[in-house]
């Protein structure tokens, strides 16, 4: 790697543009500069070489590595402070790079959240970050987090120069999402051994080398999201409650319920109002399609129900019935006044024939809305 001094003076220009950005992280990362390395020991975040066209500025990003943007690609930020939040040093680097270990991991705390540090002495090989140190951040023990988490953070990783007692990395301000779907972020192409190796260049004395990291959470997101899973030709469930001696079982009571059947793997009952519920009492009855939420596959579940409610008429086959299709969270479904309790009690109806009724009916459940 070039001598931290080379090239600053040509640099000034940069370093004004990018006071602002230093200015954020003062307390953090005083007496910063940037500098630009020769082509001969270039570091290179992505797979481009010094040949090479520069990236597109529009081309998405590699994968899991840490998408830095091409302009960046040679410039590499110096301060005087230490990281923040975490020191790595490692003694016999040689040793520890000739052992077979792919990776050392190191865990810590910063921002209120458990973190940890991957080094991988000789390369991460399977994200094409052979022969250079390659270097990961984890967020960790999230499965006590609630549904839909987020963390929102900036983080940087750095490597000690002890000749210029000073630290080099990246300087990168992006924010990066931490989420279930990814709880990683890193550079395969961190440093290229070669350089790190050099004992004139003064990362690496006396076999000792130091990494830091630090990280510092904007904020942690949390929102609400449904997967919704639709089920494919849903099966229709058919179930017919015929209640006998109407007049002396069924008047005496305010409300009563069928016994349990199966619908869409589902326990439901039926709910029956002879003379309504608080919504209409007196004026009509009320019927209702009842889910046992406990045979539900999670809390908070919804479904998405098809479902018909008849009372049947014995006489002249002119059932009443409501057809309805109900989305979300399924626990009573029906009608406070389904049908005008006179209609229900005139025997030309054939709804009350011989002091029974038959109430039906079809369920079909379309689909499974579970919390994300």
């Amino acid at each position: 790697m070039a001598s931290y001094d080379n090239g600053r003076n040509d640099l000034i220009s940069f370093l004004n543009a990018m006071s602002e950005l230093m200015e954020d992280q003062s307390s953090d990362s005083s007496n910063g500069s940037s500098f630009n390395e020769s082509n001969e020991n270039e570091l290179e975040p992505s797979n481009s070489s010094s040949d090479e066209e520069p990236a597109d500025d529009h081309s998405p990003p590699p994968g899991d590595l840490l998408p830095v943007q091409p302009e960046l690609d040679q410039i590499l930020y110096e301060r005087d402070t230490p990281p923040s939040h975490y020191l790595l040093k490692l003694e016999s680097f040689s040793s520890l790079s000739k052992a077979s270990v792919e990776k050392y991991r190191s865990d810590f705390e910063a921002g209120g959240y458990k973190w940890e540090l991957s080094i991988y002495p000789t390369g991460d090989k399977e994200r094409d970050g052979e022969d250079h140190i390659s270097i990961y951040l984890e967020l960790m023990e999230t499965s006590s987090f609630a549904n839909g988490w987020e963390v929102n953070a900036i983080f940087n990783f750095f490597v000690y120069n002890q000749k210029q007692d000073k630290y080099v990395g990246l300087q990168d301000a992006k924010v990066r999402r931490f989420h279930s779907a990814k709880t990683q972020w890193g550079i395969a192409k961190f440093m290229d051994l070669k350089t790190l190796t050099n004992t004139k260049n003064g990362y690496i004395v006396k076999g000792t080398c130091t990494f830091g990291a630090e990280v510092f959470v904007a904020n942690q997101k949390t929102f609400k999201g449904e997967c919704v899973s639709m089920i494919k030709n849903p099966e229709s469930y058919s179930y017919k409650w015929k209640i006998n001696r109407f007049s002396s079982r069924i008047l005496r009571k305010q409300q009563h319920e069928s016994e349990t059947f199966l619908a869409g793997k589902y326990k439901w009952t039926i709910s029956f109002y002879p003379k309504g519920n608080e919504a209409s009492k007196g004026n009509n009855i009320s019927l209702f399609l009842a889910l046992d939420t406990s045979t539900l596959p999670a809390p908070n579940t919804k479904l998405l129900v098809h479902y018909n409610l008849r009372v049947v008429d014995q006489i002249n086959n002119q059932h009443f019935q409501r057809i309805t299709s109900r989305f979300g969270l399924v626990s009573s479904l029906g009608y406070s006044r389904f049908m005008p309790l006179a209609k229900f009690k005139d025997p030309s109806n054939g709804f009350f024939v011989g002091d029974s009724c038959i109430i039906e009916a079809d369920v079909q459940v379309l689909g499974v809305i579970k919390p994300m």
